[in-house]
C-alpha cells in the first residue's frame, strides 16, 4: 500500500497563501527568494491570476522563464503576467532597482525551472543555481538593459489570439521596454501579418527563421528587404518559397527575375552559420544562383532535392562559404547514380573541416560506393556518417566500416 509522504512546511504555507490571495499578495516583499518559483508554478498550475501578476511585478530573480510552463496558448494568463509587468513599469522605484530583466515568454524548459522542487520538466541533482550562474544563463543583451520580453513566433494564416494580445501590449510598451523576438516561423502568413510583427519586434534580433510561404512577387521582395535587417539571423530554413503570379500582373519572367533577386539577398546575411534549403520549388538555375551567392562561412548546410544534376553539384563544391563547413546534410534519390564524381569534389572541398555526413534517401550501388570512399578517407575530422532511408549493400557497408569502425552508422 502506498502511504502519501506528508506536506512540508513549505508546501502546507504556499497552500494556505493560495487560500488567501490578499495575504499572498501582502507578504510577498518579505517573501524568501527561495520560495517564489515553487509559489509561481503554484499559482499558475491553479490559475491564481492576481498573485501572479504581483509576483510578477516582486519577482526577486533576474530572469522570469514563464513560457517554459506556457506550453498551450492561454491568453488568460498572458494578460496577467504582462499586467505583472506593467505594474512593474508604473513603480514609482526606479527599474534599476527591479531585480527582473528578462520576461522569456519562449516555450522551452530552461535551466531556471529546473533546479526547483516539484518541476514536472525534470529535477535537478546539482541544487539551487548561483545569482553568478543565473546570469551567465541569460542571453549577453540581457546584461547589457534592464527589461527585455523575449519571445518567438509561429505566424500561421492569421495571428491567434496569445500572439494578438501580446503584439498590442507590446505596440503600447515598445518604449518602454525592449521587444525581443529570436525565432521566427512563417507558414502560410499573409505578407501584412509579418511585416506588423517586425514593425514592432525589431528584425535585428531575429537569429532563426523559417519560410514557408505562397506570395507574390512584390511581397517576396519586401521579405527579401528585411534581410539587410536581420543582421544576427544564424539560421535560415526555405522549406517552402512558391511564388503566386497572376497573367495579368506577372509574367513567368518576372517570377524568375524575383526568386534570383530574393536569394541574392542572403548573400547580406553576414552571420549566417546554418541554410537549409528544400528546392522542390526552385529551379536547377535557382539553385546555382543560390550556391554563387553564398559567401559567408556556413557550418551546417542541409540540402533535400529530388533530382541533384552534377552541374548544382559542381557549383555547390564552388561555393564560397563552404571552406569552414563541419556539417553537411543530402537527401536526394539521384544522388549517386547520377553524379558520383562531382559528390566527389564536393566532399573533397570540405575535407578539411567536414565532421558529420548524413546522406538521406538514397541508393549506393557496389560500382559507385569506391568513389565515395576515396573521398572520404580525405576528410580527416570526419566523426560521423550516418545513412538514414539509404539502400546500401553489405559489401559496401563492411568497406565503409573499415574505413571507419566506430562512427559510421
Amino acid at each position: 500500500m502506498n502511504i502519501e509522504a506528508p506536506s512540508t512546511l513549505q508546501e502546507l504555507a504556499m497552500k494556505s497563501l493560495l487560500r488567501h490571495e490578499a495575504l499572498a499578495i501582502s507578504v510577498l516583499q518579505k517573501l524568501p527568494k527561495a520560495f517564489f518559483p515553487s509559489l509561481f508554478k503554484e499559482a499558475f498550475k491553479s490559475r491564481h491570476m492576481k498573485i501572479l501578476t504581483a509576483m510578477v511585478a516582486e519577482w526577486p530573480f533576474s530572469s522570469l522563464p514563464v513560457g517554459a510552463l506556457m506550453q498551450e496558448p492561454d491568453v488568460v494568463i498572458l494578460q496577467a503576467v504582462l499586467d505583472g509587468v506593467d505594474m512593474l513599469l508604473k513603480q514609482n522605484v526606479h527599474l534599476r532597482r527591479s531585480k527582473l530583466r528578462v520576461l522569456d515568454l519562449r516555450k522551452m524548459c530552461r535551466v531556471f525551472w529546473n533546479v526547483w522542487p516539484g518541476i514536472e520538466c525534470g529535477e535537478s541533482s546539482t541544487g539551487t543555481l548561483s545569482e553568478e550562474e543565473k546570469e551567465n544563463d541569460l542571453p549577453r543583451y540581457a546584461l547589457r538593459q534592464r527589461l527585455k520580453v523575449v519571445t518567438d513566433f509561429f505566424l500561421n494564416v492569421a495571428l491567434d489570439k496569445e500572439q494578438a494580445y501580446l503584439l498590442q501590449w507590446a505596440q503600447q510598451q515598445q518604449d518602454a521596454v525592449q521587444l525581443c523576438c529570436q525565432k521566427v516561423i512563417i507558414c502560410d502568413a499573409p505578407e501584412q501579418v509579418f511585416r506588423m510583427v517586425l514593425s514592432t519586434f525589431k528584425p535585428h534580433y531575429i537569429e532563426e527563421l523559417c519560410l514557408s510561404i505562397h506570395w507574390t512577387p512584390r511581397e517576396l521582395i519586401c521579405l527579401a528587404h528585411c534581410f539587410v535587417q536581420m543582421r544576427n539571423l544564424h539560421k535560415l530554413h526555405l522549406a517552402r518559397i512558391s511564388v503566386h503570379i497572376n497573367n495579368a500582373t506577372y509574367t513567368f519572367e518576372d517570377r524568375e527575375k524575383h526568386i534570383t533577386r530574393f536569394l541574392a539577398q542572403i548573400s547580406k546575411l553576414k552571420y549566417l552559420q546554418e541554410l537549409i534549403v528544400n528546392d522542390s520549388y526552385f529551379s536547377s538555375e535557382h539553385m546555382k544562383h543560390l550556391f554563387r551567392c553564398l559567401k559567408t562561412p556556413l557550418v551546417s548546410l542541409s540540402i533535400k532535392v529530388h533530382k541533384f544534376p552534377s552541374s548544382d553539384l559542381k557549383h555547390l563544391s564552388q561555393c564560397q562559404g563552404l571552406f569552414q563547413l563541419k556539417h553537411l546534410n543530402l537527401f536526394s534519390a539521384s544522388l549517386f547514380n547520377l553524379c558520383p564524381t562531382a559528390l566527389q569534389f564536393l566532399l573533397k572541398s570540405v575535407a578539411d573541416t567536414l565532421q558529420t555526413l548524413q546522406i538521406s534517401n538514397c541508393c549506393i550501388r557496389d560500382s559507385e560506393h569506391g568513389t565515395l570512399l576515396p573521398a572520404l578517407s580525405q576528410c580527416f575530422q570526419l566523426t560521423s556518417v550516418y545513412f538514414y532511408d539509404t539502400a546500401i549493400s553489405m559489401s559496401a557497408l563492411k568497406d565503409l566500416l573499415q574505413t571507419w569502425p566506430i562512427y559510421a552508422s
